[in-house]
Parts: structure tokens; C-alpha cells; sequence
């Protein structure tokens, strides 16, 4: 009981910690075994409305279209055509508060029956308190087993064990831009940096701001510091970074942050850049006053600017992150998640298996039907070949012809480190740090975090 008070302490100041990373993503921090926490998630387990209710309490952030629509449709499927007596009850909270409701839940032992999550250094936190439980007998059993991507079950596998069934998107950063706008300024789609920079000098010069970005949530602009790295200096950096045989000043990310700021000084983001807000749809609107004329994020925006406005959706293109000459980096290298979001279960037994039936609902043909028209890329094989939308498809070909898809900082790292990671970001971006300073309080939070994990 001794060790399990100590993780959940050790859970609320992790998570709280990093409340504000709800961007989008696995693989994060190393843990105890998979038998600590099978044990602690079976003590847990049904901590929400407990497994005598026949109520399935299902947390989300499903709060607006097109998550929304997609979510209901799968909670209305389950409850519609389900055999086992129980019904699921939807709960979507905003995405930048929703994972400090959920550890303070944790905390508090309420943790709901189902809920979804971003995999990664968070999952697995909430699977070492105990409040996930492994469903290998249900997915080895299932339909879904041999339907999902085999990236996206690795996304929501820990310790050899599967905690985590992915539904919602392949989802990519990228960059979204006004074709009409482009055209008007004689513009194309650029191959280099350099030829994105052209691009911002001349929208700049015809009073546009070039990047629509809402930096309040902080994730938004570790977009540009992720792609930035990326293509200067490859992934191995990062990866050598998280091991403990690399720093996270190596040169990429220094050069990543100096960009930053270059574009800040040059009046490439808008105003106040920090204090907009991406849950309110600041950056967003941008885009639709047309007063910017780019925006960098997850491909999840497809679906939002598709049900927000089909007419606008149409002025609408798309391309990856551009190379950076000299670069000896891969420039098909991809930054993001399959799979984008993923639910876990806290219940047992039969209310277990319900509400695994629940998840794997949202991966029916129905549903995915729904996911698709949505503008989202269900994270299933041949799903290539039920796009239609010209986006979506050119988003599903760079993934597929990615050598390796980087998974969000905020969500491979641990939370302590994520959260470093965007506080001192924000800061580049507010020019109140340098890009040194920023990786150096990175690099102290790894630091600690690999002290900890050495003892």
C-alpha cells in the first residue's frame, strides 16, 4: 500500500505537472514491470462508478466536431446493438484541462471505467499507479487485432502488454496554407526551408502574417521546434538525448530554437503569439479572416477546418515540413502519432470486456465510415485505398513513406521533462530566453529524471 500511495504522489505531481500537454502522441518513460502494474490495476481497476454499476463511465476530449461526431457515433453503436447489459455513458471535457481532471481523479481513486488518452511517457505513468489494466485476451480475441496498423499497436503497448486500443488518427504535422492566397502571390509549395522562407518574406510584405499559431497551450509551437530539429539534425539526437547519451543542446536543437526566434524578429507569427489560445480557436481564425496565410499542426485539422466550413476547406492545401539545405537529415522523416488518441480501461470482468467492446466499436466499418468523412485517417491497414479527400491521401502517403515518424516531445517524454521542454520553449518564442538557456533547463529536468530512474 506503501509503494502504491508513493506512485500516486508521484503520478499528481508528474501530470499535473504537465496539465498543459494535451497536443496530440509513444514511447516515453521507462517504468516498473508489467507485473507491478497489471497488480496495481487490478487493485484499482473500476474506480469511477465501480464494476456493480451497468454504467460505462467514458472519459474524452471529444468536446466539438469532428471528435465529437466520431465518438458518438461508436458510444450510440455500443449502446444500440450491445448484448451485455451495460451502458456507456460519454463524458468529453476540453482537451488543455483534460488531463488534470483526469490524475486528480486518479488521485482521488475515482478514475473512470474507460477513458481515453495520448499514449506515451503520461500512459504509462497512469498504468504504473494502476489504473489501466492489460487487455491482451481481449485484443489477441478481437476483429481489430489484425485490422490496426501495426505502428498504432505498438503505440498502445507497454511492457509487452497492451494498455492502450488507438482509434482516432493518423495524425502528422504539417503544414496547412490558403491556395487561394498562394495563387494571388504567384506562390507554390515549397522543397526547402529556404523556399518557405520566401514564402513568409512575401505574404509579410502584403500585410499576412505567414503563420497562424496560438502559443497560450504551449504544445502548438513545439510543432515548429520538433519539425525544425527534425530536419536539421535527423532523430538520432533526440533519441540519444532520452537515452541519456546525447543532450538536448545538442546543435539541431539549438539551431531549431535560433529559427524560432529569427521568425519572431522577422514578424512571421502574430502578435501576442503566447497569449492566444488554441482551445478558443484563435489560430484558427486566423486562417478563416485570412489575414494568415500558413498554419503548422497536427493533421487533425483537416477534419476541423472540413466541418468548421466545407467552402473554406476547399481553399485549403497541404504540405510536409520542407528539407533544409545542407542537411544531411532524411527529409521524409515525419513528426506525429498513429493512432492520436487511445482508451484505456480501469474495470474488470465482464464490464471489462463491454467496454472493450465499446473501443473496438469505434474501429467498426460504420464508424471508420464516419471517421473518414470527418477528414480523420482511422489508424487501420488499406486505409489508403477509402480516402478520397486529397489531403488526407497526400497525409497518408508521407506517413507511408516515412523511415521513421518522431511521436510529439510531450508525449514520448515524461512528463516532468515535456513540461521544460514547453515552458522553456514559450520562452524562446517570448524572446525571454535564449534557445541555450531553454535546452539547458531541458537538459536539467532529463537529468533528474534519469538520476531517478538510476536509483
Amino acid at each position: 500500500m506503501k509503494k502504491r500511495m508513493k506512485k500516486l504522489a508521484a503520478l499528481s505531481m508528474a501530470v499535473l505537472m504537465a496539465a498543459s500537454l494535451a497536443a496530440c502522441g509513444s514511447s516515453g518513460g521507462d517504468s516498473s514491470t508489467g507485473e507491478t502494474a497489471e497488480g496495481a490495476a487490478t487493485e484499482n481497476a473500476g474506480g469511477g462508478s465501480g464494476d456493480e454499476s451497468k454504467e460505462i463511465v467514458y472519459w474524452n476530449i471529444a468536446t466539438e466536431s469532428p471528435d465529437k461526431d466520431i465518438v458518438q457515433a461508436a458510444v450510440d453503436k455500443f449502446n444500440a446493438e450491445t448484448e451485455s447489459g451495460y451502458t456507456v455513458t460519454s463524458i468529453p471535457t476540453q482537451n488543455d484541462t483534460y488531463k488534470e481532471k483526469l490524475v486528480v481523479a486518479m488521485s482521488s481513486g475515482e478514475c473512470p471505467d474507460m477513458y481515453s488518452s495520448w499514449s506515451g511517457g503520461p500512459m504509462f505513468e497512469y498504468i504504473d499507479s494502476g489504473f489501466a489494466q492489460p487487455v491482451d485476451d481481449l485484443f489477441n480475441a478481437s476483429e481489430i487485432k489484425d485490422k490496426l496498423m501495426e505502428a498504432a499497436i505498438a503505440q498502445g503497448t507497454y511492457n509487452d502488454h497492451i494498455y492502450g486500443i488507438p482509434y482516432l488518427n493518423v495524425s502528422l504535422a504539417g503544414i496547412f496554407y490558403n491556395k487561394e492566397m498562394f495563387d494571388q502571390y504567384g506562390l507554390t509549395e515549397p522543397e526547402t526551408l529556404a523556399d518557405l522562407e520566401n514564402i513568409c518574406a512575401t505574404l509579410k510584405e502584403n500585410g499576412i502574417t505567414p503563420f497562424a499559431l496560438a502559443n497560450g497551450s504551449k504544445w502548438t509551437g513545439s510543432m515548429y521546434f520538433m519539425s525544425l530539429a527534425a530536419r536539421y539534425g535527423g532523430l538520432e539526437p533526440f533519441q540519444n538525448a532520452v537515452a541519456g547519451e546525447g543532450k538536448f543542446t545538442d546543435e539541431c536543437f539549438i539551431q531549431a530554437g535560433e529559427k524560432i526566434q529569427e521568425w519572431v524578429n522577422a514578424g512571421y507569427f502574430p502578435e501576442g503569439v503566447n497569449s492566444l489560445s488554441e482551445d478558443d480557436g484563435q489560430a484558427k481564425q486566423l486562417m478563416y479572416q485570412e489575414t494568415a496565410g500558413m498554419l503548422l499542426c497536427g493533421s487533425w485539422y483537416t477534419g476541423t477546418f472540413a466541418s468548421d466550413s466545407e467552402e473554406f476547406y476547399q481553399k485549403i492545401g497541404w504540405f510536409p515540413f520542407p528539407a533544409i539545405e545542407g542537411s544531411d537529415a532524411d527529409p521524409l522523416i515525419q513528426i506525429g502519432t498513429v493512432g492520436d488518441q487511445f482508451i484505456s480501461f480501469n474495470c474488470t470482468g465482464d464490464k471489462l470486456a463491454a467496454a472493450f467492446e465499446c473501443a473496438e466499436d469505434h474501429l467498426s466499418d460504420d464508424v471508420m465510415k464516419v471517421t473518414i468523412e470527418k477528414g480523420k485517417i482511422p489508424p487501420v491497414n488499406g486505409v489508403d485505398a477509402q480516402l478520397t479527400d486529397p489531403i488526407t491521401k497526400e497525409i497518408i502517403e508521407a506517413a507511408n513513406n516515412a523511415p521513421e515518424i518522431q511521436l510529439w516531445y510531450d508525449q514520448y517524454l515524461p512528463p516532468a521533462v515535456a513540461t521544460a521542454h514547453l515552458d522553456g520553449l514559450q520562452e524562446v518564442f517570448g524572446l525571454t530566453k535564449t534557445p541555450q538557456e531553454a535546452q539547458e533547463s531541458m537538459q536539467a529536468a532529463m537529468d533528474e529524471y534519469l538520476s531517478t530512474k538510476a536509483e
